[in-house]
Protein backbone atom coordinates (compact mmCIF):
# COMPACT_ATOMS: atom_id res chain seq x y z
CA UNK A 1 0.00 0.00 0.00
CA UNK A 2 1.64 3.49 -1.15
CA UNK A 3 1.35 6.24 1.61
CA UNK A 4 0.28 9.50 -0.31
CA UNK A 5 -0.04 13.27 1.03
CA UNK A 6 -2.48 15.25 -0.04
CA UNK A 7 -2.88 18.87 0.12
CA UNK A 8 -5.94 19.93 0.37
CA UNK A 9 -9.02 18.24 2.82
CA UNK A 10 -12.20 20.00 2.14
CA UNK A 11 -12.73 20.69 -1.48
CA UNK A 12 -14.02 18.63 -4.04
CA UNK A 13 -10.90 17.13 -5.17
CA UNK A 14 -9.87 15.87 -1.74
CA UNK A 15 -12.70 14.62 -0.42
CA UNK A 16 -12.76 12.20 -3.74
CA UNK A 17 -9.29 11.05 -3.22
CA UNK A 18 -10.03 10.15 0.31
CA UNK A 19 -13.37 8.77 -0.91
CA UNK A 20 -11.09 6.39 -3.43
CA UNK A 21 -8.20 5.65 -1.70
CA UNK A 22 -9.01 2.18 -0.68
CA UNK A 23 -9.93 1.20 -4.27
CA UNK A 24 -6.36 2.55 -5.12
CA UNK A 25 -4.57 0.50 -2.57
CA UNK A 26 -3.08 3.84 -1.29
CA UNK A 27 -3.74 4.93 2.01
CA UNK A 28 -3.78 9.31 2.73
CA UNK A 29 -2.87 11.85 4.83
CA UNK A 30 -4.66 15.14 4.44
CA UNK A 31 -3.76 18.53 5.03
CA UNK A 32 -6.86 21.25 5.66
CA UNK A 33 -6.30 25.18 5.86
CA UNK A 34 -6.88 24.33 9.40
CA UNK A 35 -3.13 22.21 9.48
CA UNK A 36 -1.54 25.03 7.90
CA UNK A 37 -2.71 28.13 6.22
CA UNK A 38 -1.82 27.93 2.81
CA UNK A 39 -1.91 31.41 1.98
CA UNK A 40 0.98 32.11 4.81
CA UNK A 41 4.42 30.69 3.10
CA UNK A 42 6.18 30.75 6.34
CA UNK A 43 3.22 28.33 8.02
CA UNK A 44 3.47 26.16 4.72
CA UNK A 45 7.84 26.16 5.17
CA UNK A 46 7.03 25.20 8.64
CA UNK A 47 4.86 22.72 8.07
CA UNK A 48 6.22 20.60 4.91
CA UNK A 49 9.79 21.45 5.18
CA UNK A 50 10.60 20.49 8.44
CA UNK A 51 7.07 18.54 9.17
CA UNK A 52 6.37 16.39 6.05
CA UNK A 53 6.06 12.61 7.04
CA UNK A 54 7.28 9.64 5.25
CA UNK A 55 5.38 9.31 1.85
CA UNK A 56 5.35 7.75 -1.39
CA UNK A 57 3.64 11.03 -3.02
CA UNK A 58 1.74 14.39 -3.11
CA UNK A 59 -1.19 15.88 -4.43
CA UNK A 60 -1.92 19.06 -4.33
CA UNK A 61 -5.36 19.43 -4.28
CA UNK A 62 -6.06 22.71 -2.38
CA UNK A 63 -6.34 26.20 -4.28
CA UNK A 64 -7.36 29.10 -4.30
CA UNK A 65 -10.60 29.12 -6.42
CA UNK A 66 -13.13 31.64 -6.25
CA UNK A 67 -12.52 33.29 -9.64
CA UNK A 68 -14.76 37.03 -8.91
CA UNK A 69 -13.05 37.18 -5.31
CA UNK A 70 -9.37 36.92 -6.80
CA UNK A 71 -10.18 40.07 -9.09
CA UNK A 72 -9.97 42.00 -5.50
CA UNK A 73 -7.76 39.23 -3.56
CA UNK A 74 -4.98 38.83 -5.79
CA UNK A 75 -2.07 38.43 -3.19
CA UNK A 76 -4.34 35.83 -1.63
CA UNK A 77 -4.31 34.46 -4.70
CA UNK A 78 -1.04 33.92 -5.58
CA UNK A 79 0.47 33.43 -2.15
CA UNK A 80 -1.79 29.88 -2.30
CA UNK A 81 -1.64 29.02 -6.13
CA UNK A 82 1.55 30.13 -7.25
CA UNK A 83 3.84 30.18 -3.17
CA UNK A 84 2.08 27.34 -1.87
CA UNK A 85 3.10 24.82 -4.59
CA UNK A 86 6.76 26.50 -5.30
CA UNK A 87 7.24 25.50 -1.42
CA UNK A 88 5.70 21.99 -1.73
CA UNK A 89 7.75 21.23 -5.13
CA UNK A 90 10.60 22.30 -3.54
CA UNK A 91 10.87 19.91 -0.77
CA UNK A 92 9.67 17.12 -3.21
CA UNK A 93 12.80 18.05 -5.10
CA UNK A 94 14.96 18.00 -2.64
CA UNK A 95 13.75 14.66 -1.09
CA UNK A 96 12.66 13.12 -4.50
CA UNK A 97 9.17 12.55 -4.04
CA UNK A 98 7.01 12.75 -6.93
CA UNK A 99 4.28 15.39 -7.40
CA UNK A 100 1.26 15.48 -8.73
CA UNK A 101 -0.04 19.52 -8.87
CA UNK A 102 -3.49 20.41 -9.95
CA UNK A 103 -4.36 23.09 -12.48
CA UNK A 104 -6.74 24.38 -14.64
CA UNK A 105 -8.17 25.28 -18.42
CA UNK A 106 -8.32 29.13 -17.28
CA UNK A 107 -4.69 29.28 -18.03
CA UNK A 108 -5.46 29.75 -21.52
CA UNK A 109 -7.10 32.78 -23.02
CA UNK A 110 -10.09 30.67 -24.36
CA UNK A 111 -10.47 32.61 -27.88
CA UNK A 112 -10.12 29.59 -29.81
CA UNK A 113 -12.20 27.12 -31.50
CA UNK A 114 -10.58 23.74 -31.17
CA UNK A 115 -9.39 21.38 -28.15
CA UNK A 116 -6.20 22.60 -26.30
CA UNK A 117 -2.85 21.09 -26.31
CA UNK A 118 -1.03 21.14 -23.13
CA UNK A 119 2.03 22.76 -25.38
CA UNK A 120 -0.84 25.51 -26.10
CA UNK A 121 0.15 29.53 -25.60
CA UNK A 122 -0.99 30.14 -22.15
CA UNK A 123 -2.25 34.17 -21.64
CA UNK A 124 -4.70 33.78 -18.97
CA UNK A 125 -7.24 36.66 -18.93
CA UNK A 126 -7.96 37.07 -15.34
CA UNK A 127 -5.70 36.44 -11.75
CA UNK A 128 -7.00 33.22 -11.00
CA UNK A 129 -5.57 32.30 -14.34
CA UNK A 130 -2.66 33.72 -13.97
CA UNK A 131 -1.93 32.70 -10.44
CA UNK A 132 -2.51 28.79 -10.93
CA UNK A 133 -0.45 29.74 -14.21
CA UNK A 134 2.52 31.05 -12.17
CA UNK A 135 1.98 27.73 -9.98
CA UNK A 136 3.00 25.74 -12.99
CA UNK A 137 5.71 27.40 -13.98
CA UNK A 138 6.99 27.66 -9.89
CA UNK A 139 6.41 23.57 -9.96
CA UNK A 140 8.20 23.05 -12.98
CA UNK A 141 11.53 25.70 -12.07
CA UNK A 142 11.97 23.80 -9.03
CA UNK A 143 13.40 20.46 -10.12
CA UNK A 144 10.60 18.26 -8.43
CA UNK A 145 9.59 15.00 -11.00
CA UNK A 146 6.00 16.23 -11.30
CA UNK A 147 2.98 15.73 -13.43
CA UNK A 148 0.76 19.27 -13.32
CA UNK A 149 -3.02 18.19 -14.50
CA UNK A 150 -4.57 20.96 -15.87
CA UNK A 151 -9.12 19.94 -15.38
CA UNK A 152 -12.00 22.32 -16.68
CA UNK A 153 -15.02 22.94 -14.52
CA UNK A 154 -15.32 20.24 -11.84
CA UNK A 155 -17.69 19.58 -9.87
CA UNK A 156 -19.31 16.92 -7.06
CA UNK A 157 -22.79 16.50 -5.82
CA UNK A 158 -21.73 17.68 -2.42
CA UNK A 159 -19.71 20.81 -2.64
CA UNK A 160 -20.11 24.25 -3.85
CA UNK A 161 -19.95 24.40 -7.52
CA UNK A 162 -21.97 24.91 -10.89
CA UNK A 163 -24.52 22.06 -10.16
CA UNK A 164 -25.04 21.80 -6.83
CA UNK A 165 -25.94 25.48 -7.07
CA UNK A 166 -28.47 24.62 -10.30
CA UNK A 167 -30.07 22.26 -7.84
CA UNK A 168 -30.55 24.93 -4.74
CA UNK A 169 -31.62 27.95 -6.83
CA UNK A 170 -34.16 25.14 -8.75
CA UNK A 171 -35.51 24.61 -4.92
CA UNK A 172 -37.30 28.39 -5.40
CA UNK A 173 -37.13 28.92 -9.05
CA UNK A 174 -38.92 27.98 -12.51
CA UNK A 175 -36.52 29.93 -14.69
CA UNK A 176 -32.89 30.52 -14.60
CA UNK A 177 -30.65 31.97 -17.35
CA UNK A 178 -27.24 30.99 -18.27
CA UNK A 179 -24.27 31.48 -20.36
CA UNK A 180 -24.58 29.63 -23.57
CA UNK A 181 -21.69 31.28 -25.47
CA UNK A 182 -18.47 29.77 -22.79
CA UNK A 183 -17.42 26.24 -24.10
CA UNK A 184 -15.67 23.18 -22.07
CA UNK A 185 -16.17 19.67 -20.80
CA UNK A 186 -17.25 19.35 -16.94
CA UNK A 187 -15.48 16.93 -14.87
CA UNK A 188 -16.84 15.02 -11.97
CA UNK A 189 -14.11 14.91 -8.88
CA UNK A 190 -14.38 11.31 -8.74
CA UNK A 191 -12.94 10.66 -12.03
CA UNK A 192 -10.12 13.50 -11.54
CA UNK A 193 -9.19 11.92 -8.40
CA UNK A 194 -9.06 8.74 -10.19
CA UNK A 195 -6.99 10.27 -12.67
CA UNK A 196 -4.66 11.70 -10.32
CA UNK A 197 -4.07 8.69 -8.84
CA UNK A 198 -3.28 6.97 -11.80
CA UNK A 199 -0.98 9.60 -12.60
CA UNK A 200 1.42 9.38 -9.13
CA UNK A 201 1.01 5.49 -9.12
CA UNK A 202 2.86 5.64 -12.74
CA UNK A 203 5.14 8.62 -10.89
CA UNK A 204 6.27 6.28 -8.09
CA UNK A 205 6.10 2.81 -9.96
CA UNK A 206 8.81 4.65 -13.18
CA UNK A 207 11.37 6.44 -11.18
CA UNK A 208 12.28 7.46 -15.01
CA UNK A 209 9.43 9.43 -15.91
CA UNK A 210 9.95 12.67 -15.57
CA UNK A 211 6.36 13.94 -15.69
CA UNK A 212 4.85 16.94 -17.30
CA UNK A 213 1.67 18.87 -18.02
CA UNK A 214 -0.71 17.06 -18.84
CA UNK A 215 -4.64 18.10 -19.36
CA UNK A 216 -7.25 15.79 -17.81
CA UNK A 217 -11.31 16.20 -18.40
CA UNK A 218 -14.47 14.33 -18.71
CA UNK A 219 -15.26 13.15 -21.78
CA UNK A 220 -18.05 13.60 -23.83
CA UNK A 221 -18.98 16.14 -25.92
CA UNK A 222 -18.09 20.04 -25.39
CA UNK A 223 -21.18 21.69 -23.81
CA UNK A 224 -21.89 24.89 -22.59
CA UNK A 225 -23.14 26.24 -19.01
CA UNK A 226 -26.38 26.09 -20.21
CA UNK A 227 -26.49 22.95 -21.97
CA UNK A 228 -24.81 21.69 -18.26
CA UNK A 229 -27.52 23.21 -16.76
CA UNK A 230 -30.25 21.05 -18.59
CA UNK A 231 -28.31 18.26 -18.17
CA UNK A 232 -28.09 18.48 -14.41
CA UNK A 233 -32.07 19.50 -14.63
CA UNK A 234 -32.71 16.41 -16.53
CA UNK A 235 -30.98 14.13 -14.26
CA UNK A 236 -32.51 15.90 -11.19
CA UNK A 237 -36.23 15.40 -12.85
CA UNK A 238 -37.28 13.59 -9.83
CA UNK A 239 -36.56 15.73 -7.14
CA UNK A 240 -37.21 18.80 -8.35
CA UNK A 241 -41.02 19.53 -8.28
CA UNK A 242 -41.98 21.46 -11.11
CA UNK A 243 -40.49 22.12 -14.88
CA UNK A 244 -37.27 24.06 -15.33
CA UNK A 245 -36.85 26.25 -18.18
CA UNK A 246 -33.11 27.23 -18.78
CA UNK A 247 -32.87 30.95 -20.66
CA UNK A 248 -29.83 30.76 -22.56
CA UNK A 249 -27.88 33.99 -22.46
CA UNK A 250 -24.37 35.37 -23.58
CA UNK A 251 -21.68 36.25 -21.95
CA UNK A 252 -22.32 40.30 -22.61
CA UNK A 253 -25.74 39.52 -20.54
CA UNK A 254 -23.88 38.40 -17.47
CA UNK A 255 -21.00 40.50 -16.74
CA UNK A 256 -18.79 39.03 -13.95
CA UNK A 257 -15.32 40.75 -12.29
CA UNK A 258 -13.30 38.09 -14.34
CA UNK A 259 -13.57 37.38 -17.74
CA UNK A 260 -13.67 33.86 -18.23
CA UNK A 261 -12.76 32.03 -21.51
CA UNK A 262 -15.20 31.56 -24.28
CA UNK A 263 -13.55 28.09 -25.45
CA UNK A 264 -11.77 26.00 -22.98
CA UNK A 265 -11.96 22.28 -24.50
CA UNK A 266 -9.27 20.41 -23.48
CA UNK A 267 -7.56 18.08 -26.20
CA UNK A 268 -7.08 15.13 -23.67
CA UNK A 269 -5.09 12.65 -25.45
CA UNK A 270 -1.43 12.99 -24.42
CA UNK A 271 -2.95 12.05 -20.66
CA UNK A 272 -4.51 9.37 -21.90
CA UNK A 273 -1.99 7.71 -24.38
CA UNK A 274 1.04 8.62 -21.05
CA UNK A 275 -1.16 6.73 -18.72
CA UNK A 276 -3.44 4.50 -20.05
CA UNK A 277 -6.31 6.10 -18.37
CA UNK A 278 -9.44 7.51 -20.31
CA UNK A 279 -11.91 9.45 -17.75
CA UNK A 280 -15.64 8.55 -18.12
CA UNK A 281 -18.13 10.73 -20.05
CA UNK A 282 -19.02 13.30 -18.30
CA UNK A 283 -22.70 12.56 -17.98
CA UNK A 284 -21.96 9.17 -16.69
CA UNK A 285 -19.96 11.46 -13.61
CA UNK A 286 -23.12 14.03 -14.05
CA UNK A 287 -24.55 10.59 -12.85
CA UNK A 288 -22.15 9.64 -10.09
CA UNK A 289 -22.87 12.73 -8.39
CA UNK A 290 -25.99 13.28 -8.63
CA UNK A 291 -25.68 10.07 -5.40
CA UNK A 292 -24.04 12.01 -3.55
CA UNK A 293 -27.05 14.68 -3.71
CA UNK A 294 -28.82 15.41 -0.21
CA UNK A 295 -32.29 16.29 -1.28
Amino acid sequence: MKHIIVIGKTGQLARALAARAKAHNVKIKSYSRRDCDFSAPDDVIVKFAYDIPECDGIIIAAAYTQVDKAEDERDIAFRVNSAMPRIIAEVCASREIPLIHISTDYVFPGDGDRPLLPSDTTIPINTYGASKLAGEKAVLFSGARAAILRTSWVFDGTGINFMTTMLRLAKTRDTLNVVADQIGRPTYAGHLADASFVALNKMIDDPDFDGGIYHVSGTGPPISWADFADAIFTVAVEQIPHTMKVGRIPTSDYPTPAKRPSYSVLDTTEFETTFNHTLPNWQDGLADAYTEVEE
